[in-house]
């Protein structure tokens, strides 16, 4: 017996009804099914991290649900309307909060600290962000001094020394050693070197400075173009240190026994200032015109109190030269220190600056003294006769020591 067919089984008669289907009522087209479940399972992604999913997250699920949601909320049909709880197809609705692991909008990145601590919203103490002793980072960067290269207003003086010095190393009666590398030199006044192929001598070494925390000296270089600087004696030591080709000058003869071992001493030539402070401070200010400054020097005086603002020994502010008193014939340095000892009984006790790192300086040169007052003690020097006087500061008068009274 041959197996019925197909059509012979729809022909017979249906007893149980199973080939009677109809189609279930209320069902929709499968696209907008599709609508209704992918809206429904936005807002429940909607309801759990309070915004939509992101077509371009790194989670699969997140970035497919995203996917699917760009597409069908383009064209939401009535179903997907009736089901929408929360407003998502709606034009208006109000913007969905981003997640902290979105990355941030432009507008929303500061510029600046300055930005960050101005939002209103840190309501920070202002103690709190405010530096205190501490330089502007602009301030750092800026030296204190720059030691630049001007012309040498007497040069002739040094002129022939130069000849001198040029024609013994021609001559092989002067020799010229390369300087060590990290080598601590200690220039004096008349010292030569080499440095950037020109001959260098040091015309003087000032009184101590402080620079950074730490004593200097303060040089004068003159140089055979005929040309000067005055660089810190630590800036000029390093200069030497940089400069591959620098060399020292050795001295004429065999040592300091030898009668021409002195040779390149300088003549003691100079000038006696007495300097008064234009600083603001309120403590300094108020004594201004009893307060002055006892320094010698030999080059312009002008030129040797013009980084005063800068340098500590100055009060760290502008000066004004009230007086000055010509040297001859005596050494600069041994000037000076005399008259530092001698006007030290009128040395204030606690006058000090705090240079920008915070460290105090008590400057030595500053006595409460006038001027008329060291321009008879430079006489006094001169003649010979300093010893038998002293400084009265309570009486404000040089005095003889033996009976006394006051000098006329």
């Amino acid at each position: 017996m041959s197996r019925p067919s197909l059509e012979d089984i729809f022909a017979e008669d249906d007893e149980f009804g199973l080939l009677d289907v109809k189609p279930r009522a209320g069902r929709g087209s499968p696209s907008q099914d599709r609508g209704v479940a992918a809206l429904l399972e936005v807002t429940a992604f909607h309801e759990r991290h309070s915004r939509l999913p992101d077509p371009d997250a790194m989670d699969h699920d997140e970035m497919r649900l995203g996917a699917i949601w760009d597409t069908v909320k383009r064209a939401p049909n009535d179903q997907m309307r009736a089901v929408d709880q929360l407003g998502l197809l709606s034009d208006d609705a109000a913007p969905t909060p981003r997640s902290w692991q979105d990355d941030p909008v432009d507008a929303d990145i500061p510029d600046s600290l300055d930005d960050i601590f101005a939002d209103d919203d840190l309501d920070l103490d202002a103690s709190l962000v405010s530096l205190k002793h501490t330089t502007p980072s602009a301030d750092r960067h800026v030296p204190d001094h720059r030691a630049d290269f001007v012309p040498c207003q007497d040069f002739e003086k040094f002129r022939e020394r130069f000849e001198a010095v040029q024609r013994g190393l021609e001559a092989g009666e002067r020799k010229a050693s390369p300087v060590r590398k990290w080598s601590v030199i200690e220039p004096i006044e008349g010292d030569f070197f080499i440095r950037n192929g020109l001959l260098a001598m040091i015309a003087e070494k000032s009184e101590m400075t402080a620079r950074g925390g730490a004593r200097d000296h303060r040089l004068r270089v003159i140089f055979s173009n005929g040309t000067e600087s005055d660089p810190l004696m630590s800036s000029f030591r390093k200069s030497l240190n940089d400069d591959k080709t620098a060399r020292m000058v050795q001295k004429v003869g065999l040592g300091p026994l030898d009668p021409e071992w002195e040779s390149d001493q300088l003549e003691p030539s100079g000038t006696i200032y007495v300097a008064r402070s234009r600083s603001e401070n309120p403590e300094i200010k108020g004594q201004r015109m009893i307060l002055h400054k006892i320094g010698v020097t030999s080059q312009d005086v002008a030129r040797r109190v013009a980084d005063a603002k800068n340098d500590p020994t100055f009060l760290l502010a502008p000066v004004e030269i009230v007086a000055t008193y010509s040297l001859q014939n005596l050494s600069r340095s041994k000037v000076e220190s005399l008259l530092h000892r001698f006007f030290a009984a009128a040395r204030p006790g606690e006058l000090f600056v705090t240079d920008r790192f915070g460290k105090k300086v008590f400057p030595k040169e500053w006595f409460y003294v006038l001027p008329e007052h060291v321009g008879q003690a430079a006489k006094l020097i001169e003649d010979g006769t300093l010893h038998l006087y002293r400084y009265n500061p309570s009486v404000q008068k040089i005095v003889y020591r033996s009976e006394e009274f006051p000098t006329t």
